[in-house]
């Protein structure tokens, strides 16, 4: 059993322009359940004593109530208006949950990963102060100008979430300025100061954003 407690902060902010859908990404079905439920049920399936704060544009959060309602949403949750930015709607987030936590930031629009990773990760907390999965880059990495040097992928990793905090440290890094280049939580945080620790993250813990993702992820489950 954790020492701390668990917040599990859903961060689905999306609109729906890149999946090319009126209905933005994160309530679209899959397999018969929205995206977001996926991600909260599969969540809690790993750590069911967790808090749920779930994080939606303003003008989407009665459409989410309404398909709670209608689908008989068995689980508790705080829902939360959105920021101009991810920084800004993390933020607000935050502002719920207390010192002494552990927080978890996930993308709600990542259903696929495993309860395995979740677990792990909440065991590595007990001695880590922040922890993100990350996988390697297999693909060629090439410049899209000429004049910049050819990255060098061994040194380099694509970064997933949920990525995991001591609440106390994340609430104080995101005290700071908003800046263009804080990309996620972990950015924030080292800007801080926090050492942020890895962990191998899941081939299969892909972010739908595209049609294309969709079409993977249902393959995904279906072999599943």
């Amino acid at each position: 059993m954790m020492s701390r407690p668990v917040y599990a902060v859903f961060v689905a902010g999306g609109s729906g322009t890149r999946m090319g859908s009126e209905l933005p990404k994160q309530f679209i079905e899959l397999e018969g359940t929205p995206i977001l439920q996926r991600s909260i049920e599969r969540f809690l399936d790993a750590c069911n004593g967790a808090h749920v704060i779930t994080v939606l544009p303003e003008k989407y959060i009665p459409l989410w109530s309404e398909m709670c309602l209608k689908r008989g949403v068995t689980f508790s949750q705080t829902v939360v208006k959105g920021g101009m930015t991810r920084f800004h709607s993390v933020q607000n987030a935050l502002a719920k949950v207390p010192d002494g936590a552990i927080v978890a930031i996930h993308d709600g629009v990542r259903p696929l990963f495993t309860e395995a990773l979740i677990r792990g990760m909440l065991e590595r907390m007990e001695e880590c102060r922040a922890l993100i999965p990350v996988v390697p880059v297999v693909d060629t990495l090439r410049p899209v100008r000429e004049g910049v040097a050819v990255p060098d992928r061994s040194l380099i990793c694509a970064v997933q979430t949920p990525q995991m905090f001591r609440s106390e440290l994340l609430k104080e890094a995101y005290r700071q300025p908003y800046d263009p280049s804080f990309t996620d939580d972990a950015s924030v945080a080292e800007r801080a100061g926090i050492h942020v620790e890895t962990t191998p993250g899941e081939r299969f813990n892909l972010k739908i954003t595209t049609p294309e993702d969709l079409i993977l992820a249902r393959a995904i489950i279906k072999d599943s």
